[in-house]
């Protein structure tokens, strides 16, 4: 009698092929969610991941792994578990090197950009000394409620919930904080009553200091975006950025060309990144109204006009990469 252990599979297909030739009838935002797939006889087993959907959501999940896979060979029935544990809230940080290369208007449009598609968005305003995002959001002199001990963000006018040092402190009082103070109010402002937001976009500081690296030792971020300016001292500072958030085991999502044109040239970051092999998210041009409208509190993101296109489409890359891991 043959030893079943050692036995090939029926179809006489590997389990290994078999889970990859499931998860290829799979589109990449539902394949994200598969924590396992086999074939047993004729039976297809699914684990995904559902935490964060609604009932509905969770039916309509069911139903398409059923659609796609019951008409491969060799199934005939389709059976899925779908996992019950929530989903941690995700974060990703928006970084560089050095100030002044517009890591604060890109977060904003960013998240603005995602709350479009359907995310329930925040953002932290992580530069404790120098806080951008109360004017960006148009949500200068609110201060935040605090329930149980905890900062209550504020909701600004295009579905964004925020908070920043910038809601705490009086307007135009400077903050003399050493780095351990700074990164603890990082903290504070990630730790807050967020309720049902699923992401927080984290407008980082320049350099590559105290506050970060409290940040990844606590707050470990699931991705970074960075951006540059296209000349080569900016581009060197954003590989030490880089650098550092490899040391810490964050993935990189992509770079970021701000402030392109004639002034600062175009296309230097975009060679940078193929250079190391790390994905181009998109192209921002030097616009005077991508400035003016940063100044009035309406971010161009959230409008149909030309300044706020390159942000929807880099927030179509960030959002594909929420879902499949890839941009």
């Amino acid at each position: 009698m043959s030893d079943p252990a050692n036995s090939a599979p029926a179809n006489g297909r590997e389990p290994a092929g078999e889970e990859k030739r499931l998860r290829a009838a799979l589109p990449p935002e539902i394949d994200h969610r598969v924590r396992s797939a086999r074939l047993l006889n004729d039976r297809a087993i699914v684990v995904a991941e559902a935490g964060d959907l609604s009932e509905t959501k969770r039916d309509e999940l069911e139903a398409e792994i059923t659609r796609l896979l019951t008409p491969l060979e060799g199934v005939g029935e389709v059976r899925i578990a779908l996992t019950g544990e929530r989903r941690r809230r995700r974060i990703i940080a928006v970084g560089s090197g050095k100030g002044g290369v517009g890591k604060s208007t890109l977060t904003t449009n960013l998240a603005v950009a995602l709350a479009r598609l359907g995310r329930k968005v925040g953002v932290i305003d992580g530069d404790i000394y120098g806080p951008s995002q109360p004017k960006l959001l148009a949500t200068e002199g609110t201060k935040p409620s605090v329930e149980d001990e905890k900062l209550v963000p504020l909701d600004s006018p295009y579905g964004v919930k925020v908070l920043s040092m910038g809601h705490i402190v009086a307007p135009g009082k400077a903050l003399a904080w050493r780095g351990p103070m700074a990164g603890k109010a990082l903290g504070q402002l990630v730790d807050a009553n967020w309720g049902e937001t699923e992401l927080l976009l984290i407008d980082m500081p320049p350099g590559t200091g105290d506050v970060q690296l409290s940040m990844m030792a606590d707050h470990k971020p699931d991705g970074v975006i960075l951006i540059s300016t296209p000349q080569d001292l900016a581009l060197i500072d954003a590989a030490r950025a880089g650098q550092l958030f490899e040391q810490g085991e964050v993935a990189i999502i992509g770079l970021v060309e701000n402030m392109a044109g004639e002034i600062f040239g175009s296309g230097g970051v975009e060679k940078f990144a193929h250079a190391l092999d790390i994905p181009f998210l998109g192209r921002i041009p030097l616009d005077a109204e991508t400035r003016t409208s940063g100044d009035a509190g309406k971010p161009p993101a959230a409008g149909e006009g030309e300044s706020g296109k390159p942000f929807r489409a880099i927030g179509e890359r960030v959002a594909r990469w929420l879902d499949t891991g890839k941009v």
